[in-house]
């Protein structure tokens, strides 16, 4: 119960940290406009983009990285901001680590191909069976844009409909319930379920966790049976909730959501004090031109003002966490720390 008690003060520090990063990005901003205006001369010269831009989401599609990234391709086409088509590529594997490596290796240079990742990335390198050969610093960050909050889904006809009954099962005979998530043990996925445990007196080690590679799968062992619950973000969720396939019995938001998803209780309603958030972001590759930099900056700040992002955001469930490049690279190192400190309360840690 102690152990519980401290690592969610940890994640909650965590993730106070980021909520005060986000807001105070306008010294940085000022800079990103110089750059701009710095490469205007070299845009002109190469007609940067002039060729398709290719997204990879380093998970399987209809998961919440894969919707990221299609939404991020349709939002800039349909506004216009970006006249280069975007495709989308999913390199599912390792939870997000076959992607990102693939990416790392052999796209350096290459302004033409971006990556959007999620909290996994900065996990996997640091906990002791993360297979993560390299972590943010080996690409450029652009852009954090959005936060989403994890959840406990069941079955529309589940027996379970809040956390406690759910939590109470898993007291009484762990070996009783399966949890499912997108990501390997350690990932963001166990940690909410291992967290939700420890807050309620149960060891998280008991708890039985089945990982798969990204939300897509984890949800389709979850529809099919083979698993009683299912730990992943809401945007995850979004399209299956309102299909009433599905029902959440409770989200790690520090407070209600709105639109669509108000009905969803918070943990901490029920009487969990647990928070975990989740964000997604855009990275270039490793010695992207500083041309190619300039121009995401500028377009994907415009893009995360823009009333259609805004819109999609609601839809899916997810909040706008926009930073730019210099606030989102000093909070990766702030939250590797904080994880870091986590995984060695567990005897996680490398």
């Amino acid at each position: 119960m102690k152990l519980g008690k401290k690592l969610v003060g940890l994640l909650a520090v965590g993730t106070l940290a980021f909520s005060l990063a986000a807001c105070s990005g306008g010294g940085s901003s000022t800079s990103s406009s110089e750059g701009k205006k710095d490469s205007e001369p070299k845009k002109e010269a190469s007609g940067y983009p002039d060729k398709m831009i290719t997204i990879i989401a380093p998970a399987g599609a209809g998961g919440g990285l894969d919707t990221a990234a299609r939404t991020l391709a349709k939002v800039s086409a349909d506004t216009g901001l970006i006249e280069q088509s975007i495709s989308v590529e999913n390199q599912p594997g390792g939870g997000q680590v076959l992607g990102m490596t693939e990416f790392i290796q052999k796209e350096a240079g290459n302004d033409f191909k971006l990556l959007l990742p999620s909290t996994p990335i900065v996990l996997n390198y640091i906990k002791k069976d993360g297979t993560a050969p390299y972590s943010f610093r080996d690409m450029t960050p652009l852009a954090r844009l959005q936060v989403d909050y994890p959840v406990i889904a069941v079955n529309a006809d589940s027996e379970f409909n809040d956390l406690k009954s759910f939590f109470d099962a898993i007291k009484a005979d762990p070996t009783s319930i399966t949890i499912a998530g997108g990501g390997a043990p350690g990932t963001l996925d166990h940690l909410n379920s291992i967290l939700l445990a420890e807050s309620q007196g149960i060891d998280g080690n008991q708890v039985k966790y089945t990982a798969y590679d990204g939300g897509g799968e984890a949800m389709t062992a979850l529809v099919g049976g083979h698993a009683d619950a299912l730990t992943t973000d809401v945007s995850g969720v979004a399209e299956y909730l309102k299909a009433g396939k599905i029902k959440v019995l409770g989200v790690a938001a520090p407070e209600r959501m709105t639109g669509d998803f108000a009905d969803l209780v918070t943990y901490k309603e029920q009487g969990f004090d647990v928070e975990v958030a989740n964000w997604r972001g855009i990275f270039g590759p490793k010695d992207m031109s500083d041309e190619a930099k300039a121009y995401w900056e500028e377009k994907l700040k415009a893009l995360s003002e823009s009333e259609e992002w805004n819109a999609e955001l609601a839809k899916m469930g997810v909040q706008n966490g926009y930073m730019n490049a210099d606030d989102f690279l000093a909070a990766l190192e702030k939250e590797e720390t904080d994880y870091l400190e986590l995984y060695k309360k567990l005897g996680m840690a490398k």
